[in-house]
């Protein structure tokens, strides 16, 4: 019996322009063994979709490929050995878009049961598809790695970023000492509306300055650098002695020797090592759950930015983060069936 087809927005190879996602049909898939069918209302972007549509990072499924790893859906089917869901729940998570699993721009996915949770009551879809990446990356760094401890100081560039917004609230509800860089003087006000004690632009305030300001020169405890680049040495410089560097941004050459110099951890924080090992996936539901919690206890909530696009204007989502101006996650949401084209033969793919 052939499955019926589902609309997808697919890439056929590494290298593309912004203007290369194409609408195709796909076979709708079936939840195997411990898996659950998502009917996808809601994704977000994440940095690492373009490095993967320019083919910087190679982590692309299968061509023609469905990219985004965040999700925020509801179970519309049940694969067998699940009892933790049931159909018709609203849950979020990570569990495609990379590597061998297809992701959540597309009408359905499948997703591994235990990698989900399900999705705050206080949260709309949008909101939850923008915290499941951004999430456990902040988890990773300051939780498993850093294991940030009540009444440290904690620097965290990119205050405002998809991950750094949550890393300040997190930082917060662990009991931390926060001071956010941000790049503009707007963001520093949001970054403060987070929970972060101190924000200051970055673009005025050399990170000298900031340690002398705000730790009377001796460091940090922890700096979580969420915006890579060249802010990685500001980092190493701001740590205290003996203190703790995560970052997300490690990729290219960078002196390491300020943080020599102070012994200072180095962790370079990667959090799709599920994808890459097939092993902790029930750890992404785990900490899914955590902040869940957070969410409800009104500890946590996702920053969104104003600007809002459609799986059919996912291109247009990409230029738009190319820009820099975002604060917080950009949000994508699958279209009214209504607006879309029919789709040519050409572009069905049938297995």
């Amino acid at each position: 019996m052939t499955s019926p087809l589902m609309n997808a927005w697919t890439l056929d190879g590494y290298g593309a322009d912004t203007d290369g996602f194409m609408l195709s049909r796909f076979p709708r898939p079936a939840p195997g063994p411990g898996e659950v069918l998502i009917r996808v209302r809601a994704s977000s972007y994440n940095p690492i979709e373009s490095k993967i549509r320019v083919g910087a990072l190679q982590f692309a499924p299968p061509f023609p490929a469905i990219l985004n790893g965040d999700v925020a859906g509801r179970i519309e089917a049940i694969g067998s050995g699940v009892d933790a869901f049931a159909i018709g729940d609203l849950v979020y998570g990570c569990c495609g878009g990379f590597l061998g699993h297809q992701g959540a721009l597309a009408e359905y996915m499948v997703a591994r049961a235990e990698s989900l949770a399900r999705m705050p009551e206080e949260l709309s879809f949008e909101e939850a598809a923008a915290l499941p990446i951004a999430s456990i990356t902040a988890w990773y760094a300051l939780v498993d790695r850093a294991k940030l401890k009540r009444g440290e100081r904690v620097l965290i560039l990119g205050g405002t970023g998809g991950v750094g917004h949550v890393g300040v609230q997190l930082a917060v509800a662990l009991g931390a000492d926060v001071v956010a860089a941000c790049g503009t003087d707007e963001k520093c006000a949001v970054a403060r509306s987070l929970g972060a004690a101190e924000a200051y632009n970055y673009h005025d305030t050399d990170i000298e300055n900031v340690v002398q300001r705000y730790t009377e020169g001796e460091g940090f405890d922890l700096v979580f650098d969420t915006a890579g680049g060249s802010s990685l040495g500001d980092a190493l410089r701001a740590a205290r002695f003996g203190g703790q560097v995560a970052t997300i941004g490690a990729r290219g050459s960078h002196d390491l020797s300020p943080g020599q110099g102070r012994g200072v951890t180095l962790h370079m924080v990667m959090m799709l090592d599920a994808f890459v090992t097939g092993r902790g996936w029930a750890h992404y539901g785990e900490i899914l759950r955590e902040v869940a919690e957070l969410v409800s206890a009104g500890q946590l909530r996702p920053l969104v930015d104003s600007a809002r696009f459609t799986f059919d204007r996912v291109g247009e989502a990409h230029d738009y983060a190319a820009m820099g101006i975002h604060a917080g996650k950009i949000a994508l949401s699958y279209p009214d069936s209504a607006e879309l084209p029919m789709i040519p033969e050409s572009a069905k793919h049938e297995g």
